[in-house]
């Protein structure tokens, strides 16, 4: 499996299509004009398997628009004939049954799996996740459209607050110092969650536990299941044999 973007150069896309690796195409909010036009021909024209929808709740770059994946992902059911999974902010198994109820075919989980014992971030990072809300997040670079969610750490805080008090003056060396990705790298070797910028979604609102990815499926799966067979079918009135 491999993920490639609207970025990604044709002659990558058909050796992506040639080989044994099955292509996910990542659509962010910014291509939704692309949904019927651009997406669509790389679709046929490139034979891309799945398409991961990114919703504004994502970490890293969720477009420009803010579009949150309660609209973005019934957009895709009505436009999208190939398969597509839901992206940003899934935690939970009930966001599971919502996201397949919206017409999604999956979900693409990121920061939640980053709050598993597998994960190789360091411990620092993953108690700053256990003691986060929804709120815990920064958006920056937003005046340069090119929006980033990162977590709201003091590194982050510094950048938010450049960028808003320089306005229209603001551009990308004033807070490169800050933002690069070797000060990440640096703060991960440090085990120091305040020392460099690091993505995180929305979802670290939800995040309460450090399980294994094991036990993180199989609590992922038996809450859909809980949530579709229990919650949803007993909204459902059985209809009438007369």
């Amino acid at each position: 499996m491999s993920s490639i973007d609207k970025h990604t150069p044709s002659e990558q896309l058909h050796a992506h299509r040639d080989s044994a690796a099955r292509p996910i195409y990542q659509l962010r909010p910014i291509d939704r004009v692309c949904t019927r036009s651009r997406a669509i021909l790389l679709l046929g024209r490139y034979g891309v398997d799945v398409i991961s929808l990114d919703g504004f709740e994502c970490a890293g770059h969720p477009g420009e628009e803010d579009i949150g994946n309660f609209v973005l992902q019934a957009k895709g059911a009505k436009v999208l004939s190939r398969p597509f999974v839901c992206s940003g902010g899934v935690g939970d198994g009930k966001q599971i049954a919502a996201a397949l109820a919206l017409g999604a075919d999956g979900v693409n989980c990121g920061t939640r799996f980053c709050a598993t014992t597998e994960c190789n971030w360091p411990a620092s990072f993953k108690q700053r996740m256990l003691e986060a809300n929804e709120t815990d997040t920064v958006l920056m670079l937003r005046r340069l459209k090119n929006t980033a969610r990162v977590f709201r750490n003091k590194v982050a805080q510094e950048v938010e607050e450049i960028e808003s008090t320089m306005g229209d003056a603001f551009s990308f060396p004033d807070v490169a110092h800050l933002v690069m990705g070797t000060r990440g790298r640096e703060a991960e070797r440090n085990n120091d969650a305040d020392g460099g910028i690091w993505t995180a979604g929305q979802v670290v609102g939800l995040i309460d536990s450090i399980p294994s990815c094991q036990q993180l499926m199989d609590q992922l799966v038996k809450e859909a299941e809980d949530t579709i067979v229990g919650r949803l079918s007993a909204l459902v009135a059985p209809s009438s044999s007369l």
